[in-house]
């Protein structure tokens, strides 16, 4: 197996952008290129600044929410309650309607693109796979500063009416000095410059690979020979990668990548799962609301794409067994009941979904019936009611218990 770069390549190639800007220059001095030196400098300040204002709640209209409230270090950078969604806004009363994602194991994330093919390494090249990359549960945003750039200016999260405001209290904080050492003493003449450099200090940090994609869970070691998984563990690993079993790993890959990279558990596409409808959040309340994940309503370019209503993105599983809440939606607030799920969706409806008033299950009942077309029917899903389930209770548990070798921090 190679072995990977200490020095991310998120971050190599920030260095190379910051080569080709210019370094910060007293007025009416020409500007000048940076050295290489200079750039590896500003990227470490980048980074630097970046940390701080994370966890600084200055960057939210209520000055009281930090971007670690809702993604919090120790919970694998995902909300650290079993709330299926956090609150924000002015007030910090204002519900959201998806689930805070982990920002960890996000740098290898592609860029959104409706028609994703194979290289050559990773399966057939002639295969469409469809909508694939970008960031957020609906892959709207391709950069971390295009993802920090949502929660600041929601209504429902940090609640910022606009890049200005968050400017100019910046402008007047500790934080003011470092910036204009980054970009300039001009760099406040101009908000939406300010505003830029600061959700670029926010992506920097992110790009820390020792905090988030530090490949340091049980799984990562005994991929290296220097663990050992425990027969439940074994077990487990064996029935996520069966095609005819969990056939997790045919969304969740698990294997080493052709050019050493660890298994990322996504291959950040899109797919319909048909996930019970919450009607723990608010926006539920509404009989005709709908959550529709690539086709809206959050995502406005694809709203009369009826092909992508329902897609909602695979997030990686690195970590999934520290968060609480599951799904886009926080419908389940356990490890088993998801994987239960996927097994018994089609073979045992019952257990998931509500019944209508004249007794029969309400199948899929937070997908318009227009749009049910969509949903992934790929083994476990398929079979019909009645069915045997393609995992019994212990091939379940088995699978949990491998889940459990995806959180960082293991010490053989």
């Amino acid at each position: 197996m190679q072995q990977r770069s200490e020095f991310p390549a998120f971050a190599a190639l920030m260095v190379g952008a910051l080569i080709l800007s210019v370094a910060p220059s007293a007025a009416g001095e020409t500007p000048k290129p940076m050295s290489r030196a200079e750039a590896y400098q500003q990227a470490a300040a980048l980074q630097a600044l970046g940390q701080q204002l994370f966890f600084d709640p200055i960057l939210s209209g209520s000055g009281k929410e930090s971007c670690s409230t809702c993604h919090v270090p120790d919970r694998g950078f995902a909300p650290a309650n079993a709330l299926p969604v956090q609150f924000g806004g002015p007030d910090m009363k204002s519900p959201g309607t998806r689930t805070a994602p982990s920002l960890t194991y996000l740098q290898a994330t592609p860029q959104f693109t409706e028609h994703f093919f194979d290289n050559e390494e990773e399966g057939d090249e002639s295969v469409d796979n469809g909508p694939t990359g970008g960031l957020t549960w609906d892959g709207r945003a391709d950069r971390p500063r295009d993802q920090a750039r949502i929660p600041l200016l929601s209504a429902n999260e940090m609640a910022n009416p606009n890049e200005q405001a968050v400017v100019a209290r910046i402008a007047k904080s500790r934080y003011a000095m470092p910036l204009r050492a980054i970009y300039g003493e001009d760099v406040f003449a101009d908000p939406t410059r300010a505003f830029t450099g600061i959700l670029t200090a926010l992506e920097t940090f992110q790009q820390d690979s020792k905090t988030f994609y530090p490949y340091t869970s049980k799984y990562d070691a005994y991929l290296k020979g220097r663990a050992k998984l425990t027969d439940q563990e074994a077990r487990g690993l064996a029935a996520f990668n069966d095609e005819t079993k969990g056939n997790c790993a045919s969304c969740h890959i698990s294997d080493v990548r052709g050019d050493g990279t660890p298994p990322q558990f996504t291959d950040f596409g899109m797919i319909a799962l048909g996930v019970p409808r919450n009607p723990e959040i608010s926006a539920n309340k509404d009989p005709g609301y709908f959550d529709l994940g690539l086709c809206g309503p959050l995502r406005t370019d694809f709203l009369h794409h009826a092909d992508y209503c329902g897609l909602f993105k695979t997030p990686s599983l690195r970590n999934v067994a520290l968060r609480q809440t599951f799904m886009h939606n926080g419908v389940f607030h356990s490890l088993r009941k998801v994987v239960d799920f996927y097994a018994t969706r089609d073979t045992n409806p019952e257990k998931w979904y509500p019944r209508k008033a004249d007794g029969t299950v309400d199948i899929d009942n937070d997908l318009p019936a227009a749009y049910r077309g969509n949903l992934n029917t790929d083994p476990p899903f398929g079979a019909k009611p009645g069915d045997k389930p393609a995992l019994n209770d212990a091939e379940i548990d088995d699978i949990v218990a491998f889940l459990g070798t995806l959180t960082d921090g293991y010490k053989p």
